[in-house]
């Protein structure tokens, strides 16, 4: 039975309804991995990823470049109408950026933002399925999608993405009085109502998942490539109101989808630099069980360190890096385990011992970040590894540096945190290990990648 579908009867462009391929059994009948795809349109940039985090988690930058946030007056307009004028006033902190030259100050564009994701997965929303590529969160909590509630504007402005009907799936059901929004530094942000539907992942089937159906997305949303996201953080940073809704993985657990012994998804991301490996780079999610295959190829044992989610993120304790073997201490430091992030960002003096470590390595203020030589040998790049707990795991040497950065240098991987007082452990960190998030435990375990060799190509804005 459909409900309320009156309200999603508006003309817009369909979305085609298509089959999910089968996927890669694992032993457990009822559980596959769910495999990753590189995201086509993905485009590196150093600056525009790390403006990205800047938005995610508004913090302020400690070195020196030309964006910052900072406070600018808006109107929220007056009731019943759609113009932002005439109503209350109001401070509000943007991400603004400062010209070199002329010293003016301007808010940060769309075009500026790295607003897209490096990895996408398959998944099915309705019945029959309806499939979308999402970009896997695991530092946020909303399973937003494109919808045919947006308005035709934005549809006809943005064909490349599938989007959900609601009026062609006879399992929704529209959520009576629930909203959503999600807004970031920069002003930009996502809205809409609220369904419940049955969503394939992998082949996992979760009944009833509240889905977050877009009918507003500003155009730094627009322009990424994935038709929405999943978040795999905990619900207590779910943005629905009045009520937030649960996760996806915590109805896995409450409707026994995965086993009661395996309450767990983790999570393996490879690269376009490991194809001769023996993964091949595959990148993949399970859910319900970890994959023995992979553990076994890393001839080493999961190590668990215990997990804070008060603030509904992966944190855990990460009182030390070395650089070269050399210690350097962070007594009582935190950091949290972010899929949906692609730099890893760690506090300024841990920075600088890295960037010290490698020869011709610079602070760049137009590029607000650290870079160095792209032709630097892999024998004069630092072994660089970061405490999860009390055992360190150590970046792959190829996945220090990010991308292109102007004549002969690279974007560094590793960056500042700005005013944080956690580290963000995005991508950069993470490929270099096969990660488990253990919701019924609260831990977060590790075993570290074994790669043959390092692939120190410089990865151009199309890889």
């Amino acid at each position: 039975m459909i409900i309320s579908q009156h309200k999603y009867s508006r003309s817009q462009p369909q979305p085609s309804i298509l089959k999910l391929p089968k996927p890669k059994r694992s032993k457990h009948p009822t559980m596959t991995r769910v495999k990753l795809i590189a995201n086509p349109n993905y485009q590196k940039s150093g600056t525009k990823s790390y403006l990205y985090a800047m938005r995610k988690y508004r913090f302020t930058p400690t070195k020196d470049g030309p964006y910052f946030l900072g406070m600018t007056m808006v109107q929220t307009g007056r009731q019943f109408t759609n113009k932002p004028v005439g109503g209350r006033a109001r401070l509000q902190q943007v991400l603004q950026k400062k010209d070199a030259v002329s010293d003016e100050v301007e808010q940060v564009g769309a075009h500026d933002v790295q607003n897209d994701s490096m990895y996408l997965a398959e998944i099915g929303i309705g019945t029959p399925a309806q499939t979308l590529n999402l970009d896997f969160d695991t530092g946020s909590a909303d399973l937003w999608v494109w919808s045919t509630e947006l308005s035709s504007k934005t549809l006809s402005a943005n064909k490349n993405h599938t989007v959900f009907d609601p009026t062609k799936s006879s399992t929704f059901k529209e959520k009576n009085g629930s909203t959503w929004q999600i807004k970031y530094g920069d002003g930009s942000f996502a809205s809409g109502t609220v369904g419940n539907d049955n969503v394939n992942i992998g082949g996992l089937v979760v009944k009833d998942q509240a889905v977050e159906i877009a009918d507003i997305l500003s155009e730094q949303f627009a322009q990424g490539a994935g038709d929405g996201l999943l978040g795999l953080a905990f619900g207590n940073i779910n943005s629905v109101k009045p009520e937030a809704v649960k996760t996806p993985v915590e109805n896995m657990i409450s409707q026994s989808d995965i086993p009661k012994s395996a309450e767990l998804f983790t999570a393996k991301l490879g690269s376009w630099r490991d194809t001769d490996e023996p993964d091949k780079g595959e990148s993949f999610y399970t859910f319900g069980y970890i994959d023995q295959d992979t553990v076994k190829a890393t001839e080493a044992e999961i190590y668990y360190t215990p997990i804070d989610n008060s603030q509904g993120f992966w944190m855990f304790d990460s009182g030390s890096a070395t650089v070269n073997a050399k210690s350097v201490a962070r007594a009582g430091n935190k950091a949290i385990a972010d899929t949906g992030t692609t730099l890893a960002l760690v506090d300024d003096e841990t920075c600088q011992a890295i960037y010290d470590a490698i020869p011709g390595a610079k602070y760049d203020n137009g590029s607000q970040g650290w870079i160095f030589p792209s032709n630097t040998p892999a024998d004069k790049l630092p072994v660089v590894s970061f405490a999860v707990g009390e055992k360190q795991f150590v970046v792959q040497k190829e996945d220090l540096g990010f991308a292109e950065a102007g004549s002969g240098y690279v974007y560094g991987g590793i960056q500042s945190r700005g005013t944080m007082t956690m580290d963000i452990l995005g991508d950069t960190f993470l490929k270099a290990i096969y990660a488990v998030f253990d919701v019924s435990n609260l831990r977060f375990g590790a075993v570290q990648r074994k790669g043959l060799h390092q692939n120190l190509s410089v990865p151009s804005e199309s890889s």
